[in-house]
C-alpha cells in the first residue's frame, strides 16, 4: 500500500512539472500564445463611459517570429475614430501606448507610425506587428521596438487595447487582454 502511495505521489509530481515546463515555454517547441480580450466596452474605461459602442480584440504571437498579429472590430461609436492602441496597463488603470492599432491622419486623429492602418468609422483592422512597431511607453520601462517587454506585459494581463473616439479622445472603449483566454 505505501509504494503504491509513493508511486502515486511520484506520477502527480511528475505531471504538475511538466505541465509547468509546457506552460513556461520549456515544452520543446516555440511558444505561441493566442488571446483575446475581453469584449471592448465603455465600461472598461477608465473613468468608465457610458457608449452604445462594442468590440472585439484577437490576439496571436509568435515567440519563433516575434510577430504579433491582431484582429480589432468595433461598431457603434458615438464619436468620429481617431486612433486605437494597445497600452500597458492592468485592469481599472490607464497606462501608455506600446503599439498602434489603427490610426486616422490629422486634423481628426493622429495616423501612427508608417505602416499602421488607417481606422475605419466601423470594422475591422488586421495586421502584423514586429518589434520595430513597439513605441514604448518609455516612461514605464518599455523602450521603443521591446518586443519582449509588452509581450511580457500581454502574457500577464498587464496590457488593453484602447479605441479613441472624438467624443471620448481619452478612449471610448476598451478591453483587457486576458491570460485567462490564451492557449499556449
Amino acid at each position: 500500500m505505501r509504494r503504491r502511495n509513493v508511486a502515486f505521489a511520484f506520477a502527480v509530481l511528475a505531471a504538475v512539472l511538466i505541465t509547468a515546463m509546457v506552460r513556461a515555454g520549456g515544452g520543446g517547441g516555440h511558444d505561441d500564445h493566442r488571446g483575446r480580450g475581453d469584449r471592448l466596452s465603455g465600461y472598461q474605461e477608465n473613468p468608465d463611459i457610458s457608449t452604445v459602442a462594442r468590440g472585439s480584440f484577437k490576439i496571436d504571437i509568435d515567440d519563433h517570429d516575434e510577430t504579433i498579429t491582431y484582429e480589432l472590430s468595433y461598431s457603434g461609436l458615438e464619436g468620429t475614430i481617431t486612433q486605437a492602441h494597445v497600452h500597458f496597463g492592468k485592469f481599472g488603470v490607464n497606462g501608455g501606448v506600446s503599439f498602434f492599432l489603427c490610426g486616422v491622419a490629422a486634423p481628426v486623429g493622429t495616423p501612427g507610425p508608417a505602416g499602421t492602418p488607417t481606422c475605419p468609422q466601423e470594422g475591422t483592422v488586421e495586421r502584423t506587428i514586429a518589434a520595430a512597431d513597439i513605441i514604448g511607453p518609455a516612461g514605464q520601462g518599455i523602450e521603443a521596438m521591446n518586443f519582449d517587454e509588452i509581450v511580457a506585459a500581454i502574457r500577464r494581463g498587464h496590457a488593453y487595447a484602447n479605441v479613441h473616439s472624438t467624443k471620448w479622445p481619452g478612449g471610448e472603449i476598451r478591453a483587457q487582454i486576458s491570460p485567462r483566454n490564451a492557449r499556449h
